[in-house]
């Protein structure tokens, strides 16, 4: 694939995820931390975000599996924190709903809310990976593609 093209590419698929609404203006204020002193920013933190958030995930999981309400409101404010700091516009979204069904104590609702948020998490992590991996191969800063 060309210079051109894989730069188009690249352009295209970041675009995608915010016109999909994975992705919302937080993860553009990550991208501006990014320079040429740290040309990998954005996926070092990203690569952080799926480490830690994987974890939580895992924790609430288990704390579901019993309906251990009590211990979702730090769990779940940490992870909605975790979302926030790279902007993932839908898991943040369902987290929200997943607080509200935790806070009345609606444990179908908690259950099949988390059960979409771990989609929605996967969906992104599959898309910042594809995306990620296409920057990769065209070895361009990420400063050059958000000014197109």
């Amino acid at each position: 694939m060309e210079r051109n093209q894989l730069r188009r590419q690249v352009a295209l698929t970041r675009q995608s995820l915010f016109d999909q609404g994975f992705l919302d203006d937080q993860f553009i204020q990550l991208e501006d931390l990014q320079d040429d002193a740290n040309p990998n920013f954005v996926e070092e933190v990203v690569t952080l975000y799926y480490r830690d958030s994987a974890r939580l995930i895992n924790n609430i999981e288990k704390a579901l599996s019993v309906y251990n309400f009590l211990s979702f409101p730090s769990l779940l404010d940490f992870l909605v924190q975790q979302h926030f700091y790279i902007g993932a516009k839908k898991v943040k979204a369902e987290c929200t709903l997943f607080r509200e069904y935790c806070r009345a104590g609606n444990g179908e609702g908690c259950t099949r809310t988390f059960q979409q948020i771990k989609k929605e998490y996967a969906t992104l992590k599959g898309k910042l990976e594809a995306y990620f991996q296409v920057l990769f191969h065209l070895m361009l800063p990420l400063s050059s593609l958000i000014s197109q």
